[in-house]
Protein backbone atom coordinates (compact mmCIF):
# COMPACT_ATOMS: atom_id res chain seq x y z
CA UNK A 1 0.00 0.00 0.00
CA UNK A 2 1.57 3.16 -0.92
CA UNK A 3 1.21 6.19 1.99
CA UNK A 4 2.12 9.84 1.39
CA UNK A 5 5.06 11.34 3.40
CA UNK A 6 6.34 14.74 3.37
CA UNK A 7 9.80 16.29 3.80
CA UNK A 8 10.34 19.19 5.79
CA UNK A 9 13.22 21.06 7.23
CA UNK A 10 14.81 23.88 9.76
CA UNK A 11 17.92 25.56 8.95
CA UNK A 12 18.94 21.65 7.53
CA UNK A 13 17.71 19.99 10.29
CA UNK A 14 15.74 17.52 7.71
CA UNK A 15 12.89 15.03 9.21
CA UNK A 16 10.64 13.12 7.07
CA UNK A 17 6.83 13.79 8.25
CA UNK A 18 3.69 11.38 8.18
CA UNK A 19 0.19 12.31 9.13
CA UNK A 20 -0.76 9.54 11.43
CA UNK A 21 -3.90 10.81 12.79
CA UNK A 22 -5.68 7.50 11.38
CA UNK A 23 -3.10 5.51 13.59
CA UNK A 24 -1.56 3.27 10.31
CA UNK A 25 1.94 3.61 10.57
CA UNK A 26 3.87 0.84 12.07
CA UNK A 27 5.61 3.11 14.84
CA UNK A 28 6.44 -0.03 16.65
CA UNK A 29 8.98 -1.26 13.81
CA UNK A 30 12.15 0.18 14.73
CA UNK A 31 13.73 -1.02 11.73
CA UNK A 32 11.43 0.34 9.17
CA UNK A 33 12.48 3.75 10.62
CA UNK A 34 15.83 3.04 10.69
CA UNK A 35 15.01 2.66 6.54
CA UNK A 36 13.11 5.36 5.95
CA UNK A 37 16.01 7.31 7.84
CA UNK A 38 18.37 6.10 5.72
CA UNK A 39 20.09 8.62 3.09
CA UNK A 40 21.32 5.70 0.87
CA UNK A 41 18.53 3.17 1.43
CA UNK A 42 15.28 5.23 2.04
CA UNK A 43 14.17 9.01 2.01
CA UNK A 44 17.20 10.14 3.99
CA UNK A 45 16.69 12.78 7.23
CA UNK A 46 17.67 13.63 10.18
CA UNK A 47 14.53 11.75 11.73
CA UNK A 48 10.49 10.67 11.62
CA UNK A 49 8.22 13.00 12.59
CA UNK A 50 4.17 11.21 13.30
CA UNK A 51 1.46 14.07 13.67
CA UNK A 52 -1.15 11.84 15.85
CA UNK A 53 -4.61 13.00 17.34
CA UNK A 54 -4.78 14.22 20.65
CA UNK A 55 -7.51 15.09 23.02
CA UNK A 56 -6.56 17.89 25.00
CA UNK A 57 -4.19 20.00 22.25
CA UNK A 58 -4.45 20.36 18.44
CA UNK A 59 -1.78 17.48 17.84
CA UNK A 60 0.81 15.31 19.01
CA UNK A 61 4.12 15.02 18.32
CA UNK A 62 5.72 11.94 18.22
CA UNK A 63 9.41 11.95 17.48
CA UNK A 64 12.19 9.27 16.06
CA UNK A 65 15.85 9.74 15.53
CA UNK A 66 17.66 8.27 12.36
CA UNK A 67 18.41 5.11 14.20
CA UNK A 68 14.62 3.60 14.34
CA UNK A 69 14.40 4.40 18.13
CA UNK A 70 12.14 7.07 19.66
CA UNK A 71 13.70 10.18 20.95
CA UNK A 72 13.69 12.78 23.48
CA UNK A 73 12.31 16.49 22.12
CA UNK A 74 13.66 17.75 19.15
CA UNK A 75 13.57 21.87 18.83
CA UNK A 76 14.31 21.95 15.07
CA UNK A 77 11.46 18.85 14.25
CA UNK A 78 8.80 20.97 16.60
CA UNK A 79 9.27 23.38 14.34
CA UNK A 80 8.41 21.82 11.48
CA UNK A 81 5.99 19.69 12.42
CA UNK A 82 3.66 23.60 13.51
CA UNK A 83 4.63 24.04 9.58
CA UNK A 84 3.00 20.69 8.75
CA UNK A 85 -0.14 21.26 10.68
CA UNK A 86 -0.63 24.78 9.52
CA UNK A 87 -0.04 22.96 5.51
CA UNK A 88 -2.40 20.55 6.95
CA UNK A 89 -5.07 23.33 7.85
CA UNK A 90 -5.25 21.72 11.39
CA UNK A 91 -3.87 25.60 12.67
CA UNK A 92 -3.82 28.70 11.73
CA UNK A 93 -1.61 31.25 13.57
CA UNK A 94 -0.88 30.07 17.18
CA UNK A 95 -1.21 26.52 18.34
CA UNK A 96 -0.92 24.39 21.30
CA UNK A 97 0.66 20.51 20.90
CA UNK A 98 1.87 18.21 23.07
CA UNK A 99 5.27 16.11 22.60
CA UNK A 100 7.71 13.93 24.46
CA UNK A 101 8.35 16.25 27.20
CA UNK A 102 5.02 18.11 27.39
CA UNK A 103 2.96 20.75 26.25
CA UNK A 104 4.53 23.32 23.69
CA UNK A 105 3.15 26.92 22.10
CA UNK A 106 4.18 28.19 18.93
CA UNK A 107 3.18 30.63 16.16
CA UNK A 108 3.80 30.80 12.73
CA UNK A 109 3.52 33.08 10.07
CA UNK A 110 4.93 32.26 6.74
CA UNK A 111 7.68 29.86 6.69
CA UNK A 112 8.82 31.61 10.60
CA UNK A 113 7.85 29.63 13.44
CA UNK A 114 8.21 30.39 16.72
CA UNK A 115 8.01 27.80 19.17
CA UNK A 116 8.28 27.87 22.94
CA UNK A 117 10.64 25.21 24.40
CA UNK A 118 10.90 23.83 27.94
CA UNK A 119 12.19 25.59 31.04
CA UNK A 120 15.74 24.80 32.47
CA UNK A 121 15.74 24.42 35.99
CA UNK A 122 19.04 23.42 36.17
CA UNK A 123 22.74 23.95 34.97
CA UNK A 124 25.48 21.67 35.54
CA UNK A 125 29.33 23.42 35.40
CA UNK A 126 31.33 20.52 34.53
CA UNK A 127 35.38 21.21 34.03
CA UNK A 128 35.43 23.20 30.20
CA UNK A 129 31.84 22.65 29.78
CA UNK A 130 27.43 23.14 30.66
CA UNK A 131 25.57 20.50 31.17
CA UNK A 132 21.48 20.63 30.64
CA UNK A 133 17.98 19.15 29.45
CA UNK A 134 16.80 21.71 27.44
CA UNK A 135 14.15 18.91 26.01
CA UNK A 136 17.28 16.44 25.42
CA UNK A 137 20.38 16.58 27.03
CA UNK A 138 23.34 18.93 25.92
CA UNK A 139 26.74 19.24 26.67
CA UNK A 140 28.03 22.50 25.64
CA UNK A 141 31.91 23.63 25.17
CA UNK A 142 33.48 26.84 23.66
CA UNK A 143 36.43 26.00 21.62
CA UNK A 144 38.78 27.65 19.15
CA UNK A 145 38.58 27.39 15.25
CA UNK A 146 35.41 25.77 15.47
CA UNK A 147 35.44 25.93 11.31
CA UNK A 148 37.94 23.19 11.50
CA UNK A 149 37.50 21.57 14.53
CA UNK A 150 36.30 17.42 14.40
CA UNK A 151 33.09 17.02 15.52
CA UNK A 152 32.61 13.79 14.53
CA UNK A 153 35.41 12.56 16.15
CA UNK A 154 35.22 14.39 19.07
CA UNK A 155 31.71 14.42 19.77
CA UNK A 156 31.41 10.61 19.32
CA UNK A 157 34.17 10.27 21.75
CA UNK A 158 32.20 12.26 24.47
CA UNK A 159 28.70 11.40 23.72
CA UNK A 160 29.89 7.41 25.07
CA UNK A 161 32.87 8.23 26.93
CA UNK A 162 31.30 11.12 29.68
CA UNK A 163 28.01 9.77 28.69
CA UNK A 164 27.47 6.59 28.47
CA UNK A 165 25.52 4.48 26.12
CA UNK A 166 22.29 7.14 27.00
CA UNK A 167 24.32 9.39 25.86
CA UNK A 168 24.51 13.22 25.11
CA UNK A 169 24.32 15.53 22.58
CA UNK A 170 27.53 17.23 22.43
CA UNK A 171 28.11 21.23 21.33
CA UNK A 172 30.84 23.14 20.39
CA UNK A 173 30.19 26.85 20.13
CA UNK A 174 32.54 30.15 19.43
CA UNK A 175 31.26 33.41 19.80
CA UNK A 176 31.41 35.38 16.21
CA UNK A 177 31.50 38.95 14.97
CA UNK A 178 28.37 40.18 14.96
CA UNK A 179 27.66 39.72 18.95
CA UNK A 180 25.92 35.69 18.66
CA UNK A 181 27.30 32.68 18.51
CA UNK A 182 28.17 29.80 16.10
CA UNK A 183 27.16 26.16 16.91
CA UNK A 184 28.08 22.68 15.69
CA UNK A 185 26.13 19.77 16.94
CA UNK A 186 26.94 16.22 17.11
CA UNK A 187 23.61 14.34 17.50
CA UNK A 188 22.90 10.93 19.30
CA UNK A 189 20.73 8.90 17.50
CA UNK A 190 21.90 10.32 14.19
CA UNK A 191 25.53 9.46 15.64
CA UNK A 192 27.33 12.24 13.13
CA UNK A 193 26.90 16.10 13.05
CA UNK A 194 23.41 17.64 11.98
CA UNK A 195 23.11 20.96 10.26
CA UNK A 196 21.99 22.14 12.68
CA UNK A 197 19.93 21.11 16.24
CA UNK A 198 17.02 23.47 18.21
CA UNK A 199 17.57 22.37 21.57
CA UNK A 200 21.34 22.55 21.05
CA UNK A 201 20.52 25.66 20.07
CA UNK A 202 18.67 26.55 22.85
CA UNK A 203 21.37 25.17 25.04
CA UNK A 204 24.16 27.31 23.18
CA UNK A 205 22.31 30.45 24.19
CA UNK A 206 21.42 29.58 27.65
CA UNK A 207 25.05 28.55 27.88
CA UNK A 208 26.68 31.72 26.66
CA UNK A 209 24.17 34.09 29.11
CA UNK A 210 25.03 31.74 32.11
CA UNK A 211 28.76 31.95 31.76
CA UNK A 212 28.54 35.97 31.25
CA UNK A 213 29.47 35.81 27.40
CA UNK A 214 26.18 38.36 26.89
CA UNK A 215 23.67 40.11 29.00
CA UNK A 216 21.34 39.70 25.98
CA UNK A 217 17.99 37.38 26.49
CA UNK A 218 17.79 37.59 22.78
CA UNK A 219 20.39 35.88 21.32
CA UNK A 220 21.81 34.84 17.58
CA UNK A 221 22.86 31.30 17.23
CA UNK A 222 24.23 30.35 13.79
CA UNK A 223 24.37 26.42 12.95
CA UNK A 224 26.17 25.33 9.72
CA UNK A 225 22.44 25.14 8.20
CA UNK A 226 21.34 28.49 8.91
CA UNK A 227 20.16 31.37 11.55
CA UNK A 228 18.27 30.50 14.89
CA UNK A 229 17.08 33.09 17.17
CA UNK A 230 16.54 32.36 21.36
CA UNK A 231 14.95 34.49 23.51
CA UNK A 232 14.29 34.00 27.47
CA UNK A 233 13.41 35.13 31.13
CA UNK A 234 16.37 33.98 33.41
CA UNK A 235 15.57 34.25 37.34
CA UNK A 236 18.32 33.24 39.88
CA UNK A 237 19.90 31.06 37.62
CA UNK A 238 16.58 28.98 36.16
CA UNK A 239 15.37 29.74 32.30
CA UNK A 240 11.57 30.42 31.52
CA UNK A 241 9.52 31.19 28.70
CA UNK A 242 12.10 30.04 26.36
CA UNK A 243 11.26 31.02 22.37
CA UNK A 244 13.09 28.79 19.75
CA UNK A 245 12.63 31.18 16.23
CA UNK A 246 13.09 30.67 12.46
CA UNK A 247 12.18 29.43 9.76
CA UNK A 248 10.79 25.52 8.38
CA UNK A 249 10.22 25.02 4.86
CA UNK A 250 8.25 21.58 3.18
CA UNK A 251 11.03 20.33 0.66
CA UNK A 252 8.87 17.95 -0.79
CA UNK A 253 5.91 15.06 -0.86
CA UNK A 254 6.45 11.38 -2.26
CA UNK A 255 4.99 7.79 -1.93
CA UNK A 256 6.49 5.20 -0.22
CA UNK A 257 5.46 1.66 0.91
CA UNK A 258 5.35 0.25 4.44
Amino acid sequence: MKNIFYKYQGTGNDFVMVDNRNGQFPKENNALIAKICHRRFGVGSDGLILLENDETTDFRMVYFNADGKEGSMCGNGGRCIVAFAHFLEIIKRETTFIAVDGVHEATIIGEVVSLKMADVSEVKEKPNALFMNTGSPHHVQMVKDLKSFNVVKEGARMRYGIYGEKGSNINFVEANAEGGFDIRTYERGVEDETLSCGTGVTAIALSMYHLGNTKNNTIAVNALGGNLEVTFQENQGSYSDIYLKGEAKQVFKGEMLW
